[in-house]
């Protein structure tokens, strides 16, 4: 059995920055993931709001450039699906598809996968208009008629966000009441560049051709949940907050929150030893790019250190 000193499930944003300081640390770091790198990272068309990013630049570019990085400092990529993790005498065994791996410790960066409406037309128009994050993507439509669905914290804010880059922007949900925070909730109905719907879903999403000929957003088809009556809405973007899912199948001893996101300290280390948790499985406040990668230097830094005091020279 291969042994390595840190395993790194996942290999997007948060577990590329991993790989790229934990390797020059002198660590081993092997990162797993199932098809390829990037993430969610891959499906932004244009990246700009990233530090140090003259211009914007494709997700998958983007991408590119964190491996590329990673790789020249010694880390190891492997596209292996990792099928379990157990704790074994104070370390991992890593099962693959390929083959089994002793870890000294785990970092994992698999993130959470975004509840979606299960509209016509969703998952067709993801990316070119119909997006999960505005602070990513909200300024590409600046301007122009946006719609946010859901009732939270998260669409509520993710709506005050847009109403500053349009006057016209329509949330939707399907309740009749906002299971937002009240001054939060507040905030929203007293937004005059804000129309709410309560009682309303998205039922479909329309694509159009655009100057290159691509099918982007173009309007959607609002519904009534009280009286089903149906309304031809245009809008150039989508914007879905209607919760996530964190992949934590690999760690069910680890502690989560209510959420079941994995709970971690400041070190990014969770309830079991050797276990650390970076990017979108943990509870953090703000998901960004820029906090996943942040999230995995901390980590390496941890990491190192834990293996220094259980494994020392």
């Amino acid at each position: 059995m291969e042994t390595i000193d840190v395993a790194i499930v996942g290999g997007g944003a948060a577990g590329l920055a991993t790989a790229q300081y934990a390797a020059r640390a002198a660590l081993r770091a092997v990162v797993f993931e199932q098809t390829g790198t990037g993430g969610q990272c891959t499906q932004i068309i244009d990246l700009e709001n990233y530090p140090g990013l003259n211009g914007p630049v494709s997700g998958e570019e983007f991408t590119e450039r964190f491996e590329r990085q990673a790789r020249n400092f010694g880390a190891q990529i492997r596209l292996e699906r990792v099928r379990s993790l157990e704790p074994s005498n104070g370390a991992f065994i890593v099962t693959t598809d390929e083959q089994r791996y002793n870890a000294r410790a785990v970092i994992l960066a698999t993130g959470a996968r975004h509840r979606e409406l299960g509209a016509p037309g969703e998952r067709d128009l993801r990316g070119r208009g119909v997006s999960y994050c505005a602070t990513c993507d909200g300024p590409m439509f600046a301007g122009k008629p946006m719609v946010v669905v859901g009732g939270g914290d998260a669409a509520c804010d993710e709506a005050m966000f847009l109403s500053k880059l349009s006057d016209r922007i329509i949330l939707v949900h399907r309740r009749d009441r906002f299971r937002a925070q009240k001054a939060l909730a507040q905030r929203v109905m007293e937004n005059d560049r804000i129309d709410v719907r309560f009682t309303t879903e998205v039922e479909s999403i329309h694509g159009a051709p655009n100057q290159y000929g691509i099918d982007v957003v173009d309007h959607v088809v609002l519904r009534s949940t009280t009286d089903e009556r149906r309304e031809d809405v245009p809008v150039a973007a989508v914007f879905v907050f209607v919760g996530s899912i964190p992949r934590t199948d690999l760690v069910p001893f680890a502690e989560t929150d209510h959420a079941g996101y994995l709970v971690t300290d400041a070190t990014m280390a969770t309830s079991v030893p050797g276990l650390f948790a970076i990017g979108d499985v943990r509870n953090t406040p703000f998901r960004q790019l820029v906090v996943a990668a942040s999230d995995g230097a901390i980590a390496a830094h941890s990491v190192s250190a834990f293996i220094d005091a259980r494994y020392p020279a």
